[in-house]
């Protein structure tokens, strides 16, 4: 990727301007029916929902353990699985599009490749908060063993860095999805290749 300047992902309202021209074409609420919104952009957006619900199922199961509704024992037996299977399928989601995916949809339209650079940063931002976030988790986990504060403090750093991914995330699905999901409807998956 080349030196790009761009605003942090929590900083950042939407793509910019001479990027939309696509999405402008081709708003949100006309994608459930076009013709050419087909298995690939489905499944795509089906993915993106499954981040948003398990970045949401996170950020209320630790807001949950706070305020007493699990116990420490049964929050890690219901924690640590959901948060391993969200960290993994983001990072291999995230190296398909970099690695597959964007080149195809770069190349297809240039006057988008600069979004897919943005989209490309985006990937290896999240990727350092993503790592944190493990981190955090692993402490978190690791002092619900301990005493009442160092299991609070761990629960307020993971919850901390559990915000700050999922924003990161939110901002970051919305503007993938407004650069891709109308470059497909305009040409079509198998124009593309992608079908």
């Amino acid at each position: 990727m080349s030196e790009l300047q761009t605003p942090d992902l929590l900083e950042r309202s939407g793509l910019p301007d001479d990027l939309r021209f696509l999405v402008e074409k081709y708003p949100r609420s006309d994608w459930a029916a076009h013709r050419n919104i087909g298995g690939m952009a489905q499944f795509w957006l089906q993915r993106h929902a499954m981040f948003r619900d398990l970045g949401g199922l996170l950020t209320t199961g630790i807001a949950d353990y706070r305020e007493g509704v699990r116990s420490a024992a049964d929050f890690a037996q219901w924690f640590a699985p959901r948060l391993n299977y969200f960290l993994g399928h983001l990072d291999g989601h995230h190296n398909i599009e970099d690695q597959h995916y964007f080149p195809v949809f770069a190349r297809a339209e240039k006057r988008l490749a600069r979004g897919f650079e943005i989209l490309d940063g985006d990937h290896h931002a999240i990727h350092d908060v993503l790592e944190r976030n493990a981190a955090t988790a692993n402490d978190f986990l690791r002092a619900l063993n301990a005493d009442e504060d160092a299991r609070r403090f761990a629960a307020d750093a993971y919850a901390d860095a559990n915000q700050r991914l999922v924003a990161m995330l939110t901002r970051h699905l919305d503007d993938e999805e407004d650069l891709i999901i109308p470059l497909i409807l305009d040409r079509g998956e198998m124009a593309l290749g992608v079908a």
